[in-house]
């Protein structure tokens, strides 16, 4: 009987401490801040989004796309430093302000405004020009571009090293993807080639720039419906060169143009005979 009892004692006595330790603790209360931020996610979440047709109904944002900085002749796909440099300052000087892949996915899926005139400036290939020309001379007038990796080049000559394209997001440039190798997405037939091409690559940037790689550009700007599709299940957005928008896959065909060696009044009317702005 006494063990009885000593053992209905040591069970009440061990309901009560853990009663009198749970009243004890404070109930934390939401302040006010956290109550704000948790409404503002939740409107986020609750945001509708634009449909295909509206956002193919929405004005164009120019895209200009470069790729190698260089001087003396290498091609149709180079401008030279005071070139590229004459291009910035035109576009600073007319009112123009750079816009990142965020804001034209803001733009185009929310209804999100963008500065007046708009611009993005994008850059392929992973050249070390894009770090050491391109992106001072942007900054030098507030401007910020994208700058789309294969990542196959690390740390090669003559292109970028993975420290500078951390620095260079760290400085708030955008850093997207350009494939593994420069293989065209519309010969990714097996799931090793997207693994290949898109989702290590992908994995392996985002642990170098250290934050997410949302954006991506076609190797050659070329796509065909089917590579959009499953672009879309990795990215908010994909770029091409030229081509006509995918109807039901706006957001992984957005239109860019490559800039030659030209003046800096013919890119202009290059690009608003292109865009229309």
């Amino acid at each position: 009987m006494t063990k009885k009892v000593a053992l209905i004692s040591a069970i009440i006595l061990s309901f009560t401490t853990v009663g009198c330790k749970q009243s004890n603790q404070k109930t934390a209360v939401p302040t006010a801040d956290s109550s704000a931020v948790a409404q503002k996610e939740i409107v986020v979440e609750n945001q509708i989004k634009n449909t295909a047709a509206q956002i193919l109904a929405k004005p164009e944002v120019p895209v200009l796309c470069y790729h190698r900085i260089s001087e003396g002749n290498k091609g149709d796909y180079t401008v030279s430093p005071a070139t590229f440099s004459a291009h910035i300052k035109i576009l600073a000087d007319s009112g123009y302000h750079s816009v990142s892949p965020a804001q034209l996915y803001d733009y185009l899926v929310y209804n999100k405004s963008l500065p007046e005139k708009p611009v993005m400036i994008a850059f392929d290939d992973s050249r070390i020009e894009h770090f050491e020309i391109a992106a001072p001379v942007m900054e030098k007038v507030g401007f910020k571009g994208v700058f789309f990796i294969m990542t196959i080049t690390y740390n090669k000559k003559n292109y970028m090293s993975k420290d500078q394209l951390a620095m260079l997001a760290k400085a708030g440039h955008t850093i997207g993807l350009h494939s593994w190798d420069h293989t065209m997405a519309t010969k990714y037939k097996e799931a090793a080639d997207w693994e290949k091409q898109v989702i290590e690559p992908k994995k392996k940037l985002e642990g170098i720039v250290g934050m997410p790689v949302e954006y991506w550009a076609y190797p050659n700007g070329v796509y065909n419906h089917e590579s959009a599709m499953e672009l879309s299940k990795h990215f908010k957005l994909s770029f091409t060169l030229y081509s006509k928008r995918d109807s039901i896959q706006p957001l992984q065909t957005v239109r860019r143009i490559i800039i030659p060696e030209c003046t800096a009044q013919g890119m202009l009317k290059s690009m608003r005979r292109t865009f229309g702005k």
